[in-house]
């Protein structure tokens, strides 16, 4: 397989279209794991984002035995301890919706005495040659704060009840625009975009 395609560590459509806006300008041919129907599942152990995105990336690359991008992100409550945290995706058990997911977070809220809903959004990107070596890692971050209740129907996950600050509008509410500006995801990216075109532009020196 060509060095060109880059294999997206996902079976998650939100998230495809997502990441296929923000590498748009890349000379990569990008495939989710939908295209590698026998690939098997990695389960991310990892204590941290940065710890499952670099699991990932690895296996899936040795896997398909091509250039790999993988990300882990999620959603850090402060009024939680920082939950769900890396259990974002399992935070109303395996096989759980995003209705599901996010009910389960804004009940978990109201019961709080605290009233703080202030948290953030954390993603890591890491991207592995088809060797399985880690090449890059990056992180990104997006404060904010918990809404009351769901708004809009932008984006996937927690997205329309998560409000960046210097916003009131929700993810969920925004334009892909400026979401893709602004969002954990498009911050972790940069660096991992910055590797991805330090790449190509070695490849056409030589």
């Amino acid at each position: 397989m060509s060095e060109q395609t880059l294999v997206i560590a996902t079976r998650n459509s939100g998230k495809l279209t997502e990441l296929r806006q923000l590498l748009r300008d890349l000379p990569f041919t990008l495939r989710d794991l939908n295209s590698f129907p026998l690939i098997e599942s990695v389960q991310e152990t990892g204590a941290t984002f940065a710890e499952n995105a670099c699991m990932k990336a690895r296996a899936y690359a040795e896997q398909t035995r091509s250039l790999a991008l993988a990300d882990d992100s999620g959603l850090e409550v402060n009024s939680l301890g920082g939950a769900p945290g890396v259990y974002t995706a399992r935070y109303a058990g395996d096989g759980a919706s995003d209705t599901q997911r996010t009910n389960k977070l804004l009940a978990t809220l109201s019961k709080g005495i605290s009233g703080d809903r202030a948290g953030r959004f954390v993603s890591a990107v890491a991207i592995a040659n088809s060797g399985g070596r880690i090449l890059s890692v990056s992180v990104g971050v997006c404060e904010g704060r918990i809404a009351k209740v769901p708004r809009g129907s932008n984006g996937f996950g927690y997205d329309p009840v998560f409000i960046p600050d210097g916003y009131s509008q929700t993810f969920g509410e925004l334009s892909d625009e400026v979401k893709n500006q602004i969002s954990h995801r498009a911050q972790a990216l940069k660096g991992a975009l910055d590797f991805l075109r330090s790449l190509t532009t070695a490849s056409g020196d030589g």
